[in-house]
């Protein structure tokens, strides 16, 4: 295929997978979100609702690839969907992470910015989810915490925005760290990645790059909170030593799976 017309079918793709997922959006806020306010039980209702998100986001990722415009690494995938819920912490290069987390996770609950409340495509799924706002940081701890009690894994970044760009993450916020203190669940580190770079924070969904984009997932083990916070500490003191333990951890992870070079 000449390269100018495969760079001209991605940026058609592109584009039609964003109305597709506009306008998908808008009806399940519009349609959707008023019917599933009459289902009578709210704990069925939100693991069908999850289970839905699950199944279009792998259809979406899916038709992506089938398109040429990404394709699709992942490493030990299989940890996101083991028994037990746990706080799924990833960095945060591109705007379509989550949409790769979730279309691996059928039982998952993401920590989502406040803004996206009002988003005229986002406000039914986000509510009919049961996904936690960050706006209030006491609230969010009781959110999340709920949601692990009742079986769903949180998906968290704690950069809280796309990385800023090549070799360098945000300041981790010790939201995900005060959750797994409060509710002593385990962090499942995720290694996220993209090349050649794609729905970066400087780039806009028009900038396609010059081949399909790959998108890796690696899941590392899981981390027992017991082992990073120092005994009986203060909350403040365990929640910072929690969050620089797992951004060390992720940051040289990165570097170790060479995703982020040195030198650079």
């Amino acid at each position: 295929m000449p390269a100018r017309f495969n760079y001209a079918w991605r940026l058609f793709a592109t584009g039609l997978s964003f109305v597709v997922f506009g306008i998908c959006g808008l009806l399940f806020s519009i349609v959707a979100f008023p019917l599933s306010c009459l289902w009578p039980h709210r704990a069925s209702r939100q693991r069908t609702v999850a289970y839905v998100i699950h199944v279009f986001f792998r259809a979406l990722v899916l038709a992506l690839r089938y398109a040429g415009v990404m394709r699709l690494d992942t490493s030990n995938a299989a940890r996101l969907r083991a028994s037990g819920p746990v706080i799924v912490t990833a960095n945060h290069p591109t705007y379509l992470d989550v949409m790769v987390l979730l279309s691996l996770m059928p039982r998952a609950c993401c920590v989502v910015k406040n803004a996206h409340w009002g988003n005229p495509c986002f406000w039914g799924i986000v509510r009919a989810a049961q996904y936690v706002s960050n706006a209030d940081p006491a609230g969010l701890v009781e959110d999340c915490a709920r949601q692990l009690a009742n079986g769903y894994s949180i998906i968290i970044f704690p950069e809280g925005s796309r990385s800023p760009g090549l070799n360098r993450l945000h300041a981790f916020s010790r939201g995900f760290a005060y959750i797994a203190l409060h509710a002593s669940a385990p962090i499942l580190p995720v290694l996220m990645h993209c090349d050649p770079p794609a729905f970066t924070k400087q780039m806009r969904w028009y900038d396609v790059p010059p081949r399909a984009f790959r998108i890796s997932v690696n899941v590392l083990d899981p981390i027992g909170i017991e082992q990073l916070a120092p005994h009986e500490a203060p909350a403040a003191l365990a929640a910072r030593s929690v969050t620089s333990a797992i951004e060390a951890h992720i940051t040289q992870h990165l570097f170790g799976h060479g995703f982020f070079k040195t030198g650079n």
